[in-house]
């Protein structure tokens, strides 16, 4: 069976530049041998992370990032089971939040800068279909 998951979390260093290298490449190396595809957002000291894949594989690596000395104030946006992938192309795909649209922000977000904290699972789930859709997101496996 088939999950998305969709998390917020702040990075304890607040240059996470090291922090999304590391996170990215032991997420690409895990993911590929463990089924997981998904996307990871960050910016402003903030990580949004869909990731998707069986629930046992999901489950398993959400409690690993929430254990994760990289981040704090880890929150669960969205959980779902799912039909089909949305993100099946990144073994971890990514996007800087700093560097978006303001246009496309403001159509989900009070503010210009995205606070996934002050806007809903759903909200944050849409700006990234928007964002495949746009091809604002890299690293396509």
């Amino acid at each position: 069976m088939l999950v998305r998951l969709l998390y917020v979390s702040r990075a304890v260093d607040k240059d996470c530049t090291q922090a999304i290298e590391s996170i990215l490449e032991s997420s690409r190396q895990h993911n590929l041998g463990n089924g997981i595809t998904g996307v990871l957002c960050y910016g402003g000291g903030v990580f949004l992370q869909a990731i998707e894949g069986g629930r046992s594989a999901v489950n398993t690596l959400y409690n690993h990032i929430v254990a994760d000395k990289r981040h704090s104030d880890v929150v669960l946006l969205h959980y779902e089971e799912i039909a089909e992938r949305r993100f099946g192309g990144w073994t971890m795909g990514t996007v800087n939040l700093s560097k978006l649209n303001t246009s496309i922000v403001l159509k989900y977000s009070e503010r210009p800068e995205f606070d996934p904290y002050a806007v809903s699972g759903k909200v944050s789930l849409a700006l990234l279909e928007e964002l495949m859709a746009t091809a604002s997101i890299i690293g396509r496996a």
